[in-house]
């Protein structure tokens, strides 16, 4: 009787474990963007969840539909996603409003004081860090230097704008399908709207005086819409007006783009020669600047990791962001694919790294970080924080009309003059509205 007895409890001692364990099984919902360090993560979820048990649904979008649907989700107490991909225009603003769940207590062996203040600062409010980078990015120049050494020309460490279009325009080969520059003209805050504002910083312009009056009708702005479009007319691709980032990815590693002016996150893809067809012959320099003018186009930006207050998954959705955002996770990516693929520009110690600091962009994507100051992104004062964006929660709507005015600029659908005016008029009725 006494051994059918401990049997018996034996037999329901099994029964409660495996009941428990079926109890912490969990499974997490994460909304990221289609880029390709963010695909190359859900490669490895799998080793994720045999750590930790805990399963992951990905929900992954193009750039703009992934930013209007969590958006949308976490300011409607949506409750779709347990973590949400969202960047340094995002965090401050969700995070005063509450809505995002702090990460002030990740573990000692996360070492958070190891990511780069540039990174934390933006993804923090109040001192508190609201999001974790997955990688952290600037915006440099890109060039084929086989095509720049067939132009006679030489790249510059920091170039100006003159000879960004002269060089364009001596490699630009319309007969094979090369054009001398590839840049963003696609609608959306964070697309074309992000590059035209960072450019329009070295040009001198602003989105908004101290007074938060809307800038663009002033000489700067135009400026700097003239020229893009000019440009992108003489020696960009067809149809340049509706490229985003992964567009003109795909365009410069097929060897069609003589320079490509974006996220120094894309130095890894356009040197892999599994996916480059120009991967030996890529040059780097650093954002062009205007004659006269002090600030470099380029931007500040991390796609980061984060949860939304109403989820119920809290504890599993920390596990999620320490394990992708930490050390361990780029040495498991720096021993499958190599040093230059691990998600680059989050923390202090990788460029401290031997084995990554000898990868041929490094130090030019952390000159790029450095070089970039979200508290005085423009020639003049503004009452805003944000390189290629301000910082305050009407800015994406706005920017996001505004992109679509420039755009359609760009396509020859209307002049320069006619989206400067709509952009003016509808940002300033968009503020007073907004009560500045």
């Amino acid at each position: 009787m006494k051994f059918k007895l401990s049997a018996l409890l034996g037999a329901c001692a099994v029964v409660s474990l495996a009941t428990a364990g079926a109890v912490q099984a969990e499974t997490i919902t994460i909304a990221t963007v289609n880029n390709g360090d963010m695909i190359r993560m859900q490669g490895y979820t799998s080793q994720f969840t045999q750590e930790t048990g805990i399963d992951v649904e990905w929900v992954t979008l193009e750039e703009n539909v992934l930013r209007e649907r969590v958006t949308t989700d976490i300011s409607t107490k949506g409750g779709q996603f347990d973590i949400m991909t969202i960047g340094m225009y995002e965090t401050p603003i969700w995070g005063k409003n509450g809505w995002l769940v702090p990460l002030n207590d990740l573990s000692a062996d996360y070492d958070a004081a190891d990511i780069l203040p540039a990174m934390s600062g933006g993804l923090s409010y109040d001192g508190t860090l609201y999001a974790a980078p997955f990688y952290g990015e600037s915006s440099m120049i890109m060039y084929r230097t086989d095509l720049m050494q067939k132009a006679g020309l030489t790249m510059p460490d920091s170039p100006t704008w003159d000879f960004i279009r002269q060089a364009a325009a001596a490699m630009t080969d319309r007969a094979n399908d090369i054009n001398g520059i590839c840049l963003r003209g696609k609608a959306g805050w964070g697309e074309g709207g992000a590059f035209i504002t960072a450019m329009s910083n070295s040009f001198g312009a602003r989105w908004f005086d101290m007074d938060w009056k809307a800038q663009f009708d002033t000489p700067q702005w135009h400026d700097t819409l003239t020229f893009f479009k000019g440009m992108m007319d003489e020696s960009g691709p067809a149809g340049y007006a509706t490229n985003g980032f992964n567009e003109n990815l795909s365009l410069f590693q097929q060897g069609k783009c003589g320079m490509w002016i974006d996220a120094t996150v894309a130095a890894s893809f356009v040197t892999n020669p599994k996916d480059s067809m120009v991967a030996d012959s890529v040059g780097f320099a650093l954002a062009p600047h205007k004659d006269g003018v002090a600030k470099n186009a380029n931007w500040l930006w991390a796609w980061a990791l984060a949860i939304p207050a109403g989820t119920q998954k809290v504890d599993a959705a920390k596990q999620f962001i320490e394990w992708a955002t930490s050390k361990n996770y780029i040495e498991l990516v720096a021993a499958n694919e190599g040093w230059a693929n691990v998600p680059p520009g989050a923390r202090t110690s990788l460029y401290e790294n031997p084995n990554y600091i000898s990868v041929p962009f490094a130090k030019m994507t952390l000159d790029s970080i450095l070089s970039a100051d979200p508290n005085h992104p423009t020639v003049d004062p503004v009452p805003y924080v944000g390189v290629q964006f301000a910082a305050i929660p009407e800015f994406a709507g706005i920017a996001t009309e505004v992109s679509q005015e420039f755009s359609a600029a760009y396509a020859g659908q209307q002049t320069v003059d006619e989206a400067l005016a709509k952009a003016q008029a509808l940002t300033t009725d968009a503020m007073e509205a907004a009560g500045y």
